[in-house]
């Protein structure tokens, strides 16, 4: 039964995380009586409004506090995505109980005590904060301790035993404690963006071993490589503790009083010495928090939401610069601020050149014109190529379907066999350890049961002929595509191919499938296209081609990803032109690209092509996401009933089929 819980503060109920990380329980707004427990949020005076209704109607309280792990970032947009639930008091507040400080206080079990470790190591591993910005503030050359300041007013002081002096001593206990050390004082960001005022004034900072640090970025490699932190109350008390360095406390915090840190005040009685920090980890992270998936909106461990940050931070801190774009559509603008969420992106017309502010270019595959190359070469600046990746969506790009993938690119593109790209560049490089390629063939093994593809598209299945002998599959592509144009040195359309394998494979049933764009009519046929039927047994429009693979013995490409596709599922694989999966000793090929020499085992093509070089985002949240996730999300969208096109795609559509006559 689902507990019912009053909500007396209308702006609980502002952000639908609040439901999510309280699920199954249901919330009721309003002064009601007919509930389980009362929420209130914090300390706020609306807070103890809530307490005195508590104890008027005999209701316990129920106390909501941002978890230690937040968010991204703060503000409207980025609401919390763990939440600390505490029925006797706040965490932060030293003046009287709560339940937390009764969970460190319990004696653990070995295999809490294990997590709690494992969670200490995802912790630093990942880089983590309470909130998370993809950059890090940069640390002085020289030894240093770091000293945090607050918000003024911010109630943790007051709570915390502490106050506006407690800040003063602090700055001079570590300038004298540390004498051959900097002192970098790090400014609360809400401070930085004018939204409080901090605690020191700028006659304080004159010292002259006295660093500033109000950039407002993540904390995580000022706390890996300072030789102590010194903090009021501040959180990052906590962080610094995760991370091993000696925390020197001048309020009380909930993690003070433990006998983990150097406390300046006596702890309340209620706290004792000698607990370790694997106790004080496991309630504070485990025990006393709630978290939510930032995808499903669905309750979480501790353990899926850090790493759900952790790679946002990954993926934003690999590309975090200023980049200006060019020639794309309105429809891929919005998927491009996805992909390369973390960077600043503008867009420019196409024709027109980068600016001087500019860190990188981004452009669509090999579109970019030659004066923007020779400009963005002269002015030293990276080129970003963008294009689908290889588990792209259910439903064609072609169509204005969005994608679940992109590959951003900063050498080359991985279809373009006359230049090396990063994809090449990683699949002739990278050792892999067994770990990454049982990784690779649980992935390969979930794509061929869950019959995925790039474009997922359904149909009827067709079936082998009972009295067919060997069964050869043919596939066609748009003609016009770069990858034919810069990919494949001999053969260059989709008859010339279908007759060439004719003839090395002249007893062969022979089926041919045209590119799903052409057969929707929003891509033009190839040159004598129509006739394809003069040249094979049969051909198949309709219908998934992975239905295909179990049918057939062979498969013979120019440069088709339905080659890799193949090979995920053990089809023998005739290439006929460059694509990146052939020349590494998988695929029968007609043409030898130098730098690939290399023999790579079919999972460490999987690891490169689909978990080293495509960029996954979410449907759902816009946040990255693993390949295993994006395989979920695939599946839960073919599984979906199709939506109704919009009148853009419906426009679109019809204006490609009219254009391609």
């Amino acid at each position: 039964m689902n507990q019912r819980f009053g909500v007396p503060e209308r702006g609980l109920l502002a952000h639908r995380t609040v439901s999510a990380l309280l699920s199954p329980a249901e919330l009721l707004p309003g002064r009601r009586r007919d509930v389980d427990a009362l929420l209130a949020w914090g300390r706020r005076p609306s807070a103890l409004r809530v307490e005195q209704l508590g104890q008027r109607w005999k209701l316990p309280v129920l106390h909501l506090e941002d978890g230690l792990l937040r968010s991204l970032a703060k503000g409207r947009g980025h609401p919390p995505l763990a939440l600390m639930v505490d029925d006797l008091g706040v965490h932060f507040d030293a003046t009287q109980p709560c339940r937390l400080e009764q969970r460190v206080a319990e004696p653990i079990g070995s295999e809490q005590a294990r997590r709690a470790r494992l969670l200490q190591g995802l912790w630093c591993d990942l880089r983590l904060s309470k909130v998370n910005p993809a950059k890090e503030s940069p640390t002085p050359r020289q030894p240093f301790v770091l000293v945090v300041d607050q918000s003024a007013g911010d109630c943790s002081i007051a709570l915390g035993l502490a106050g506006p002096q407690s800040f003063k001593q602090m700055l001079l206990e570590a300038l004298r404690d540390h004498p051959d050390c900097a002192v970098v004082v790090k400014v609360h960001p809400d401070v930085i963006h004018g939204r409080a005022r901090g605690h020191f004034h700028r006659q304080d900072l004159q010292h002259p071993r006295i660093h500033l640090c109000a950039d407002g970025l993540h904390p995580a490699a000022l706390l890996e490589q300072a030789r102590a932190v010194y903090v009021v109350t501040s959180q990052m008390g906590f962080e610094a503790l995760l991370w091993g360095r000696p925390v020197h406390c001048f309020g009380m915090p909930f993690y003070a009083g433990w006998g983990l840190t150097r406390d300046r005040l006596p702890a309340p009685a209620r706290r004792r010495t000698g607990v370790g920090l694997e106790a004080l980890v496991h309630a504070a992270l485990v025990a006393g928090t709630r978290c939510v998936d930032p995808h499903q909106h669905r309750p979480c461990s501790i353990e899926e939401l850090m790493r759900a940050i952790g790679l946002q931070r990954q993926m934003q801190g690999s590309m975090a610069m200023r980049v200006e774009a060019f020639g794309f559509t309105p429809w891929k603008q919005r998927s491009l601020r996805c992909f390369l969420a973390g960077c600043d992106v503008r867009f420019r017309w196409a024709l027109s050149l980068p600016g001087r502010q500019a860190e990188a270019v981004a452009v669509w595959g090999r579109r970019a014109r030659p004066r923007l190359l020779r400009q963005s070469q002269q002015w030293h600046l990276p080129v970003l190529r963008v294009e689908d990746g290889f588990l792209r969506s259910v439903g064609l790009g072609a169509d204005l379907i969005d994608p679940i993938s992109w590959v951003v690119d900063r050498t080359g593109m991985y279809y373009d066999a006359t230049a090396p790209s990063d994809l090449e560049r990683v699949l002739g490089q990278c050792q892999w350890s067994e770990a990454q390629l049982q990784r690779a063939a649980a992935l390969r093994r979930r794509l061929v049961s869950e019959a995925l593809t790039k474009y997922n598209l359904s149909g009827s299945l067709w079936q082998r002929p009972a009295a067919a002998g060997r069964v050869v599959l043919v596939v066609g592509q748009v003609e016009s595509d770069a990858s034919i144009r810069l990919g494949a040195p001999g053969l260059k359309s989709n008859m010339a191919l279908l007759q060439a394998v004719r003839r090395a494979e002249p007893d062969a049933f022979l089926i041919y499938k045209p590119h799903p764009d052409v057969v929707a009519g929003l891509c033009r046929s190839g040159a004598g296209e129509q006739r394809a039927d003069e040249f094979c047994d049969q051909v198949i429009t309709e219908g998934s081609i992975s239905s295909l693979f179990a049918q057939v013995d062979a498969l013979h490409v120019l440069t088709s990803l339905a080659g890799f596709e193949a090979l995920l599922r053990r089809v023998e694989v005739h290439c006929w032109g460059l694509p990146f999966y052939a020349g590494w000793g998988l695929t029968q090929d007609r043409h030898h690209c130098q730098r690939r020499g290399r023999g790579l085992s079919l999972d460490g093509l999987v690891h490169g092509a689909l978990i080293d070089s495509p960029r996954y985002v979410s449907r759902h949240s816009g946040w990255f996401i693993t390949p295993e996730q994006a395989i979920d999300e695939l599946v839960a969208w073919r599984q979906a009933p199709p939506a109704r096109r919009s009148l853009v795609q419906t426009l679109f559509r019809h204006w490609g089929r009219l254009r391609h006559r």
